[in-house]
């Protein structure tokens, strides 16, 4: 399953969750609006990979009880040390996750739904939030050791889960009907904070101060999601290929100078200033012709290769659990795939565009995951502030009628991008998805599955 999200600013999400999966291929195809002329002469392959790009990968399930077992045993120091962070920091990063996604769909669709939906979304919201939190502090170990960590994880949470209602209380529509939910989020909020006062989790500078309490924070997210997400281990691949073509090109030019330097020395005779300048003439031309040989049958021998591979490690263990091949090209619009055109439905306008290709072959060792774990989350950031630079400045004006009079609008410029997603299992058909993406020269307007 692939969703697609907006995540900060120019930055939109995609997530891929392998559930029980061992090996599998996913290819992305982005179009680029043609107007932004984009392509290789604006960014690299290699450029585009290390600057638009940025993956991670975790540990996930779906057995949420698991992690709550896994507390319940420590609290009888039942349970190693390690295996109780793991368990506790996969539990307080998929209550995040969710719990981020909840209030962000809420903005979305808040709109889009009448009264009574919206008050429903809220009230399932906080009812899950405090299920959750109570079911982490119903176990609290005894272990020093243990307790340190179940305190940095509880004031994490807490904190998250004020920040969060907090913002759904600063966009909540007006209205009685939200009379209620408003109160209901207030007193949560509340209690919350009253919660990590008594347990003193923080210093008193650091509640005065919110640019250090946030700091704080994402340490300790960071220190949340360090157990659980896979370490990977990058490496370029074709340095020696590059090697060959360097020699090869080389090879090439020299065997060709030097026969034409045997061939104008028997037709130039002895070396006269007419032999010089042909000299001079033929070693200009080889540096000339030189680099472009060696680039042309660079991309010769490259072609079709992968061009970067990873090596995923586990972080307790330090055992390689999986590897991973990725490529990444500029392709034409006729060499797309027929299924990839169809989704695409090619017009004039589409062929304009600029297709950037990234495609991924994934194998895994499900035998090495963490005990209990069988499902991993591959997460792929794609930063779109390579292309906001080439975007227009400024805004358009929309004049329109009202009873008589001419309205002048302004009107933000945006351009809308194009994500098919190809996913291949083996023994399962291949699936195939489609997203809208609008951006402005600011942030990620909106971002829309098509269903065809």
């Amino acid at each position: 399953m692939i969703t697609v999200d907006k995540h900060e600013g120019l930055s939109v999400r995609i997530a891929v969750l392998n559930e029980e999966v061992s090996a599998q291929e996913v290819a992305f195809y982005l179009f680029v609006p043609g107007e932004l002329k984009f392509g290789k002469h604006v960014l690299s392959e290699d450029d585009f990979y290390y600057r638009v790009l940025a993956n991670s990968r975790t540990y996930f399930t779906s057995r949420y009880h698991l992690p709550l077992v896994h507390a319940r045993l420590a609290s009888r120091d039942k349970l190693p040390t390690e295996q109780y962070r793991v368990s506790l920091s996969l539990y307080a990063y998929q209550y995040a996750l969710s719990l981020e996604k909840a209030t962000h769909d809420f903005f979305e669709s808040v709109s889009g739904l009448d009264d009574a939906d919206a008050l429903e979304q809220l009230e399932d919201t906080i009812e899950m939030a405090v299920e959750i939190l109570r079911r982490l502090r119903r176990y609290k170990p005894q272990d020093t050791k243990l307790l340190k960590y179940y305190h940095n994880i509880d004031n994490y949470l807490s904190w998250l889960t004020e920040q969060r209602f907090l913002s759904l209380l600063a966009h909540m529509p007006r209205g009685n009907v939200y009379k209620t939910v408003r109160q209901q989020l207030i007193e949560l909020c509340q209690a919350e904070e009253a919660h990590r006062l008594v347990n003193r989790y923080n210093s008193d500078k650091a509640v005065r101060d919110p640019t250090r309490m946030v700091n704080k924070m994402r340490l300790a997210r960071r220190l949340i999601e360090f157990p659980v997400t896979i370490r990977q281990i990058p490496q370029a691949l074709g340095k020696n290929l590059n090697k060959l073509a360097k020699a090869s090109a080389t090879a090439f030019v020299m065997l060709f100078v030097t026969t034409v330097i045997i061939h104008a020395r028997q037709y130039l005779g002895e070396i006269t200033l007419s032999f010089v300048l042909a000299m001079a003439g033929i070693y200009a031309l080889r540096e000339i012709f030189k680099d472009d040989l060696r680039e042309a049958l660079w991309r010769w021998i490259r072609r079709g290769r992968p061009k970067w591979r990873k090596r995923f490690i586990d972080p307790t263990s330090n055992r390689q659990i999986g590897r991973q091949l990725e490529w990444l090209d500029y392709l034409d619009y006729n060499t797309l795939p027929d299924e990839v055109k169809k989704l695409r439905r090619g017009k004039l306008r589409q062929r304009e565009e600029a297709v950037v290709r990234l495609k991924v072959k994934t194998q895994l060792e499900t035998t090495r995951f963490l005990s209990g774990y069988d499902t991993t989350r591959d997460v792929w950031k794609f930063d779109f502030r390579s292309f906001s630079r080439l975007m227009d400045r400024g805004s358009q004006r929309l004049y329109r009628l009202n009873e008589g009079q001419v309205l002048k609008d302004s009107v933000e410029k945006r351009h809308q991008f194009n994500l098919i997603s190809c996913q291949r299992i083996k023994g399962q058909s291949t699936v195939y998805q489609r997203w809208k993406i609008t951006v402005n020269r600011s942030k990620v307007v909106d971002i829309e599955e098509v269903f065809d």
